[in-house]
C-alpha cells in the first residue's frame, strides 16, 4: 500500500503540475509509482512526439537524458525539464561525436569484436572517415549531438524499415551492435555496426531462455531488439516495448516471458488483467531508469530542474535526422 508520504507527495506534485501547466512523461522502465502519476507512459519518441502536440509550458521528462533532449528538439518552444540530471543511458554514454567515450569497465563488450563491428575506443567522426558515403543510422537512444551528425534517426521498432528505406548497400548503425545484427539479418545490407549495447538486454542469453520456458512452458517469449542476436533468434515476437504492450494485449495466448527492462511489466499487467507476465531474469534491471522518485517529480517542478537547453545548431539537424526517419515509408 502507498504510504501517507507518497499520498502527500503525489497530491503536491499534480496540485504544482496543474498550477504550471506541466504535463509529466513517463518511460515504460520507470518505477511503478512514477507511470501512475505520469500523464503518459511509453516509448522515449512516442511520449516526445506527443509531447509537441500537448498544450503546455513544462515537460517534465522521467527517464534518462537523452530522451529529455528528443523532447526538446521537437518541442523547442516549451521548458524541458529532466527529473535527474544524472539518470544517464550507458549505451548512448558509449558513443561521442569528436571523442571516445571512457568505458564503463562494469560493461564490457566483445573482447575481440567482429571486423563489422566499430571499435567504442574511435568517435562517431572516425567510422564515417573509415566508411565514406555510408549514412548513418541512429538509434534514438543516442545524444542530440549524436542524432545531429547522423543522417536519419531509427527506433527499435522501426530499424528494419528505415535502414531498407535507403538506397545505399552499405549502412552505418550506431550505437547498439545487438540491434545493428537484427537490422543486417532482416534487410540483406552490409551494415557496419558500433561497439554499443544495453546491459540490461545483453545480459540475457540462451540459458536465460530456455530456463524460462522449461519453468512456464506455456508462456510466449517476447523479446526487445536491444538482445543478443542468438535470443532473438529463438523469440516468439521480437519487439519495441510499446510492440510488446500491442502484442499482449492482442494475442489469445495467457502467459508471456518478457525479454526486457522489468519496469515493463507494470504496464503489461494493468493493462491485462486476466494475463500472467513473467520476466525474462530478476534482475534486467536499469539503475539509471529507477533513478527518478515522487520527490524527484515534486524536486523538478519547485526548483525548475533540471532544464534540457540545446543550441539550434544540434537542434536544428538533430531534428532534420527525426523528421527524415518519421518520413520514411
Amino acid at each position: 500500500m502507498p504510504s501517507d508520504d507518497d499520498a502527500f507527495l503525489r497530491d503536491e506534485i499534480l496540485n504544482l503540475k496543474e498550477r504550471r501547466r506541466a504535463i509529466i512523461l513517463s518511460h515504460n522502465y520507470q518505477r511503478d509509482e512514477i507511470q501512475e502519476i505520469a500523464d503518459f507512459v511509453g516509448d522515449s519518441l512516442e511520449l516526445s512526439r506527443t509531447a509537441a502536440t500537448i498544450d503546455c509550458d513544462i515537460i517534465l521528462f522521467a527517464g534518462v537524458t537523452f530522451m529529455a533532449e528528443s523532447a526538446a528538439i521537437l518541442s523547442p518552444g516549451k521548458r524541458v525539464l529532466t527529473t535527474e540530471i544524472d539518470a544517464l543511458c550507458p549505451m548512448a554514454d558509449m558513443i561521442r561525436v569528436n571523442s571516445p567515450r571512457s568505458v564503463r569497465k562494469e560493461f564490457p563488450g566483445f573482447q575481440n569484436p567482429p571486423s563489422f563491428i566499430f571499435p567504442r575506443e574511435f568517435s562517431l567522426k572516425d567510422i564515417k572517415k573509415k566508411y565514406p558515403g555510408a549514412p548513418v543510422v541512429a538509434y534514438v537512444n543516442t545524444t542530440a549531438d549524436v542524432k545531429a551528425e547522423s543522417d536519419i534517426c531509427c527506433t527499435s521498432a522501426n530499424v528494419v524499415k528505415v535502414v531498407n528505406s535507403l538506397p545505399d548497400e552499405r549502412v552505418i548503425c550506431i550505437p547498439d551492435k545487438n540491434l545493428s545484427l537484427w537490422a543486417a539479418k532482416n534487410t540483406g545490407k552490409e551494415v557496419i555496426a558500433w561497439d554499443g549495447f544495453c546491459h540490461v538486454h545483453e545480459r540475457a542469453g540462451i540459458a536465460d531462455v530456455k530456463k524460462a520456458r522449461a519453468e512456464h512452458s506455456k508462456a510466449l517469449f517476447m523479446a526487445h531488439p536491444e538482445c543478443r542476436l542468438e535470443v532473438l533468434e529463438i523469440a516468439d515476437h521480437v519487439t519495441s516495448t510499446s510492440g510488446m504492450l500491442r502484442f499482449a494485449k492482442a494475442s489469445s495466448e495467457k502467459e508471456f516471458i518478457v525479454g526486457t527492462e522489468i519496469g515493463l511489466l507494470y504496464r503489461l499487467r494493468k493493462e491485462n488483467p486476466d494475463k500472467v507476465f513473467y520476466p525474462l531474469r530478476e534482475d534486467m534491471v536499469c539503475p539509471e531508469m529507477k533513478k527518478t522518485t515522487l520527490k524527484s517529480l515534486l524536486r523538478a517542478l519547485k526548483e525548475d530542474t533540471y532544464l534540457i537547453s540545446l543550441p539550434d545548431t544540434v537542434r536544428i539537424p538533430a531534428k532534420r535526422a527525426l523528421d527524415r526517419m518519421l518520413e520514411t515509408r
